[in-house]
């Protein structure tokens, strides 16, 4: 993956995490279900250091 792909990949996983981010907002002040949310916003962030860690190898 060159680093263009990577840079791409980023900036897709940033722009679900903004967008899950407003849902779990929205979601609070109804007191609904966070859990799912929350795990996938800690999953991004898990694969947002391996993207940027191989983008600032290449």
């Amino acid at each position: 993956m060159n680093k263009r792909e990577l840079e791409d990949l980023i900036m897709e996983l940033k722009d679900e995490y903004l967008q899950l981010q407003n849902n779990l907002e929205k979601l609070e002040s109804i007191s609904g279900n966070l859990a799912p949310l929350e795990k996938r916003l800690a999953e991004i962030e898990e694969e947002l250091k391996v993207l940027q860690d191989k983008r600032n190898e290449v």
